[in-house]
């Protein structure tokens, strides 16, 4: 990410990384009744998001792939590491709302 954001995008990429990672989450949460993977693999995902190279490069050329991964996660800006913490605070909200309606008796979730 080029680092060139104002408040308003912030602001607007927080939210939405959040409410789409919820969604995401409680989705997933409620159709493979696993509460915790969407907050698990969401790392995953913003490797994915982030990175520059190919996922079979991580295993072909796993030494210069993860060299770059490293590089790539220290040159991150405070905004983009905001943006992407909301994403996985949004995955761990969506956890504990199906855990909640599990535990109120909810069965469908």
């Amino acid at each position: 990410m080029d680092g060139n954001f104002t408040l308003v995008t912030v602001m607007i990429s927080v939210l939405l990384f959040l409410v789409m990672f919820f969604g995401i989450g409680f989705l997933i949460n409620m159709l493979l009744r696993m509460t915790w993977l969407m907050a698990i693999v969401y790392p995953i995902v913003v490797i994915l998001i982030i990175d520059e190279v190919g996922f079979f490069e991580y295993f072909s050329a796993p030494a210069m792939a993860f060299q770059a991964l490293g590089d790539k996660l220290i040159s991150l800006h405070f905004a983009d590491i905001l943006i992407l913490s909301s994403g996985l605070v949004g995955a761990i909200i969506a956890g504990i709302v199906i855990k909640m309606l599990r535990k109120n008796g909810y069965q469908m979730f």
